[in-house]
């Protein structure tokens, strides 16, 4: 059974709103990544209380928070990110998840990841022991252009790492920005068994404004198709981008929301996959 989550700043930053709107679609998981335009990562515990209370009192649960820890290049303050992975492990317990979403960092200004491999592993392995001291698990995301950005790097880092506390999030349309297929390339050579999280977000090549999932290269057919049969247990969260795309959040609005919803509901349908949207 798969349990549909969104993220629900796509739809505009007032919570009620997001609410609503997510009610509506029969969907009543919130990956919190942004309220009132306050980034998760920025909210304080207080803060994230009263968000939770407020969700809670509606029936919403948040499976994960969205966070962009890992956002950051790698000749930037890393001592200083590591301060504010520890704070949003406090804002998560607040939201009553141990799921955090992160990122394995962007290549220095100007530069690659030629010589950065160790360094990448090193500050990966910080995040991880900091987690681990605060209960709390990292959902890596393959995020364009940073060290985990294509199948190779992916595997890398969960190959050294070997963490209990690293967990995979797919996520098709940013692998079709990467000029990889998602399952040819990626999910049917070892992602399949590294991922626990799926980012709903479909793409065509070489656009920038995404589609709904299955209207792209995503090649989300072929991947529910697998899941189906791989009697998939987990959370789906929609990322639809459906009217704006950025490095930190995207927006879909209610309207085109609901067209996200329809278009994941029916996938679903078609390949067999049962769902609770909520």
């Amino acid at each position: 059974m798969v349990t549909f989550s969104a993220f629900a700043d796509e739809i505009g930053p007032d919570l009620d709103v997001q609410m609503d709107t997510c009610e509506a679609a029969g969907v009543t998981c919130i990956d919190v990544r942004g309220i009132d335009g306050i980034n998760v990562s920025k909210m304080t515990v207080a803060q994230a209380g009263e968000y939770h209370r407020r969700l809670a009192d509606r029936g919403f649960t948040v499976p994960c928070i969205g966070s962009p820890i890992g956002k950051i290049r790698l000749d930037e303050d890393f001592a200083a990110h590591l301060e504010l992975l520890k704070h949003c492990t406090e804002v998560a317990r607040a939201f009553d998840t141990s799921r955090i979403r992160v990122f394995s960092f962007y290549p220095p200004a100007g530069g690659d990841f030629t010589g950065r491999r160790q360094q990448v592993l090193e500050q990966m392995g910080a995040l991880l022991d900091a987690a681990e001291a605060a209960g709390a698990v990292l959902f890596h995301e393959n995020e364009k252009k940073i060290y985990g950005a294509r199948p190779d790097g992916v595997r890398d880092l969960f190959a050294e790492l070997g963490h209990d506390r690293l967990k995979g999030v797919f996520d098709p349309a940013n692998y079709v920005e990467e000029g990889v297929k998602p399952y040819d390339d990626g999910w049917s050579k070892g992602l399949a068994e590294l991922t626990d999280y799926f980012h709903v977000k479909d793409i065509l090549t070489g656009q920038t404004t995404c589609v709904p999932a299955g209207q792209g290269h995503g090649q989300f057919h072929q991947i529910f198709a697998d899941l189906k049969r791989r009697n998939y247990q987990g959370v789906m969260s929609l990322e639809p981008h459906l009217s704006q795309a950025g490095k930190f959040s995207g927006f879909t609005g209610p309207e085109l929301f609901r067209t996200a919803v329809a278009a994941l509901k029916a996938l679903c349908e078609e390949t067999g996959l049962a769902y609770a949207a909520g």
